[in-house]
């Protein structure tokens, strides 16, 4: 290795770059060859740098967001699913709302695609450098009703108010009693104008009292939630049931 070689690499040690040692030669020789002014090579090494950190910082965040399985904008079928614009969620997959501390809603019935585009985007987050968490409304619950009884329920919400975004799955499956409820409206009121959420229901609005049992806390907490955020409405059948036939739904032979 030459002296300069050398020095590229211990430099490129110093600063924990490990993708610039190792291409550096070669891009310097490539340069060479085809002329490369000297902001151009520098462009070229450190591109592979950031690609490189990219790569690896996205798998350990998608990780340790805890999705309970990896989905993407690919694997969607919009063709299936024609209640929801492939363009509107490109618009969100662009990442906008994390960067404006706005929320994303989808609503509708089971099976309609809610989970896997609140997935899809937090991973898209996530490989974009963002930190995300995904959890159940119950296990959101259950986490801040740890906390709270650990006496460090302020600092929980502190906490995951520093997560750019959470991942709210699966509102109104199981009804919350009074405690439950309060825990989601502290959750939903930590993050308001602060961070982002994306939540995901089977009810509309109006059907949330009965989740929650107040219908004066549910009006505060959906103004909270929806005073910035877009809100999209998925219809149709279950794409889990797609080809399964009438008996599969209950319904009788003709």
């Amino acid at each position: 290795m030459s002296g300069s070689g050398a020095e590229v690499a211990f430099l490129a040690r110093a600063l924990k770059a490990p993708r610039v040692a190792a291409l550096a030669a070669s891009l310097a020789e490539r340069a060479r060859e085809e002329g490369w002014d000297y902001e151009h090579y520098l462009v070229q090494v450190l591109g592979e740098e950031v690609a490189s950190r990219e790569s690896h910082g996205g798998a350990a965040r998608v990780k340790a967001a805890r999705f309970p399985q990896v989905k993407t904008l690919d694997d969607f079928d919009f063709s299936f699913q024609r209640s929801v614009k492939r363009q509107a969620i490109s618009h969100l997959a662009q990442l906008d709302f994390l960067r404006e501390a706005t929320n994303v809603i989808f609503l509708g019935p089971p099976g309609t695609g809610k989970t896997h585009l609140s997935i899809a985007l937090g991973v898209q987050a996530a490989r974009r450098g963002y930190r995300v968490a995904f959890a159940t409304a119950q296990g959101w619950v259950l986490r801040l009703a740890a906390a709270k009884r650990a006496g460090r329920l302020e600092e929980e919400l502190e906490r995951l108010g520093r997560i750019p975004l959470l991942i709210c799955d699966e509102v109104g499956y199981i009804p919350f009693d009074p405690e439950a409820a309060a825990l989601f409206f502290a959750l939903i009121s930590s993050r308001y104008e602060r961070s982002s959420m994306i939540v995901s229901s089977n009810k509309s609005f109006s059907a949330w009292a009965e989740i929650f049992g107040d219908p004066v806390a549910v009006a505060a907490l959906v103004d909270r939630l929806v005073h910035h955020a877009e809100v999209m409405v998925l219809k149709g059948e279950s794409y889990r049931l797609k080809g399964k036939g009438k008996e599969v739904m209950g319904s009788e032979s003709p």
